[in-house]
């Protein structure tokens, strides 16, 4: 039976994708125990973690980065393609610059390193089921030296997709790691406009996280980063 959480809020669909057997059964074992979260299945391959999550539709998908048949990366785009709502969290024991850009670029909402505690993973689905993103600190660094380096000062913004005012203000608090509530409180709006702001951010972009849309947003000169 599903379980209810306190405030009687459905709990958050979880699947796990892991090819090592030992540490897919653990972490499927301690989400179980969480409360608001419900583990609805768990694949050992790329390929059987999407067809899983095509006919499951779960709210967060914990991902291996690296696995056979289907990679993470592959996976993440096959998923996010097939089950737009689905936030996915890649679990990797690699903190490799080009495995965190090509899972951000993939649609990844977070992205975590395979040594971090239960607490954590547990907080990083319910973080990324709430519509934000969530990432370590450390990578957060390279992330940002990446949004530098890819920053193109000749190239104009694509005609059209042009924010507002208020979408850049939240694009450029989003791009300083705050959360939707922080980013109300700056700007003295709801969290529900906040999020209304990141949709419209992401439908104008055609992206599909936020870190995707800061990354663009700096490649194309929208913003700029100190």
């Amino acid at each position: 039976m599903a379980e209810i959480s306190v405030d009687g809020a459905e709990p958050i669909r979880v699947l796990v994708v892991d090819d090592q057997e030992l540490f897919r059964r653990g972490l499927t074992m301690l989400l179980a125990v969480e409360s608001g979260i419900e583990v609805i299945g768990e694949a050992g391959d790329g390929v059987e973690g999407t067809t899983l999550a095509t006919t499951t539709a779960p709210d967060v998908v914990l991902l291996d980065i690296r696995m056979p048949k289907r990679s993470g990366i592959e996976a993440c785009r096959a998923i996010k393609e097939a089950v737009p709502s689905a936030k996915i969290i890649m679990l990797t024991v690699s903190d490799e610059e080009a495995d965190l850009y090509e899972a951000v670029k993939s649609g990844a909402a977070g992205y975590l390193l395979k040594d971090s505690s239960i607490d954590e993973v547990a907080q990083a689905v319910r973080v990324v089921a709430d519509g934000q993103s969530l990432i370590s600190p450390s990578m957060a660094v390279k992330l940002i030296d990446e949004f530098k380096q890819m920053s193109r000062p000749e190239r104009d913004p694509v005609p059209g997709l042009r924010l507002t005012e208020r979408e850049l203000e939240v694009l450029r608090l989003v791009a300083k790691g705050m959360n939707n509530r922080e980013i109300a409180r700056q700007l003295f709006i709801s969290e529900n406009t906040v999020k209304n702001h990141v949709r419209n951010i992401l439908e104008k972009l055609q992206l599909h996280s936020r870190m995707e849309a800061v990354m663009y947003a700096v490649k194309e000169k929208l913003l700029d980063l100190p």
